[in-house]
C-alpha cells in the first residue's frame, strides 16, 4: 500500500478500528445516538457542548461508527440533525467553530464533520486559510466527512494551499460520482487534476478504468497526470486496465515507466482490491 492510501482511506471507519481510545462518553454518545436513528423519539441527547468538545478525540469516531452502520440515505442524517437540534448543540457547536482557542475550533471542526453538519461549513471553509497545520488539517478532514458539492468545491479552491496526497484522500471521500465526472471534465489546473485522477484511484472507482487509460496514454496530457493515472490504474487494480498499462512499457517519458511498472505490480499482485 503506498503512503498516499496508507495514510487515510476514503471509507469513514468504525470507532472501534480506528486506534483512538474508547470513552465513557463516547460509549454514552454512541448509545444514544444509535437510538435515535434507529427511530427511538424519546431519547435526548443530554451533554453539553463543552463536554462533547473536551472528548472530541473520541466522541467523533463514535459518531461516525453510528452514522456508517446506519447506512446511507438521508433519513439517519435527517434524525440526527433533529436530535442535535432538540439538544441546543447545533448554535453551541457552529460558536465553537469562531472561537478565539484553535484547540476549540480543531474539536468543534472534527464533531461538526462527525455529525455531518452542513451548516459549519462557511466556518469550515474559513478554517481552510488558517496557517496552523492543525486547524486546517481538521477543517479539510472535517469538509471530507460532510461531502457534497460545497464542500468538493471548498476543497479544490484550495488545490494550490492543501498538499497533493490530503487533499486527494478528501476529494475521494467528499465527492459523488457526477462530482469526480465534472472535476474530471474540466479540471481548474494540472494540480486539480492530478488530485482527481488520484481521488478517483483511492476511490477504487472501476467505472474510471478507461478514462484513467485514457488520460495515461494522451500525451497531450502534463506528465504529472499521466504519472497520477496510471497510479491510480494500480490502485484500483482492475485487470482491464492492463492493455492500456502494456502499451506505456516503452513510453519515451521515464515518470510514466517507472508508474507503470508499480502499476503493473500492483494488478498482478492483487494489490489494489474493491472499493470499500
Amino acid at each position: 500500500m503506498s503512503d498516499l492510501e496508507s495514510e487515510r482511506l476514503p471509507k469513514r471507519q468504525e470507532g472501534s478500528k480506528t486506534g483512538v481510545p474508547r470513552s465513557k462518553l463516547a460509549a454514552r454518545v454512541e448509545r444514544i445516538l444509535t437510538a435515535a436513528l434507529s427511530g427511538d423519539s424519546h431519547v435526548t441527547l443530554n451533554i453539553k457542548a463543552s463536554e462533547l468538545l473536551a472528548d472530541a478525540g473520541a466522541v467523533a469516531p463514535a459518531i461516525c461508527a453510528v452514522l456508517e452502520r446506519a447506512g446511507p440515505g438521508l433519513a439517519p442524517q435527517l434524525r440526527l440533525t433533529q436530535t442535535l437540534r432538540s439538544a441546543g448543540l447545533v448554535e453551541d457547536l457552529l460558536n465553537a467553530l469562531a472561537n478565539p482557542d484553535p484547540i476549540v475550533r480543531i474539536a468543534a471542526a472534527r464533531l461538526c464533520g462527525a455529525f455531518r453538519m452542513t451548516d459549519s461549513l462557511p466556518w469550515l471553509a474559513d478554517m481552510v486559510a488558517d496557517s496552523r497545520p492543525r486547524v486546517w488539517e481538521a477543517s479539510v478532514r472535517a469538509l471530507g466527512e460532510l461531502g457534497g458539492r460545497r464542500a468538493v468545491d471548498v476543497l479544490m479552491s484550495a488545490v494550490d494551499r492543501i498538499p497533493q496526497h490530503r487533499l486527494a484522500i478528501e476529494i475521494a471521500r467528499a465527492a459523488s460520482d457526477m462530482d469526480i465526472e465534472a472535476l474530471m471534465r474540466e479540471p481548474a489546473s494540472v494540480q486539480a487534476a492530478v488530485v482527481t485522477v488520484l481521488a478517483c484511484g483511492l476511490r477504487h472507482d472501476t467505472l474510471r478504468v478507461g478514462p484513467l487509460s485514457a488520460i495515461a496514454q494522451d500525451r497531450r496530457w502534463p506528465s504529472r497526470v499521466r504519472v497520477a493515472a496510471c497510479r491510480s490504474l494500480g490502485m484500483i487494480g482492475d485487470s482491464s486496465a492492463s492493455g492500456a498499462l502494456g502499451a506505456l512499457t516503452s513510453d519515451p517519458d521515464g515518470a510514466i515507466r517507472g508508474a507503470v511498472i508499480d502499476a503493473q505490480r500492483r494488478l498482478k499482485t492483487g494489490g489494489g482490491g474493491p472499493r470499500s
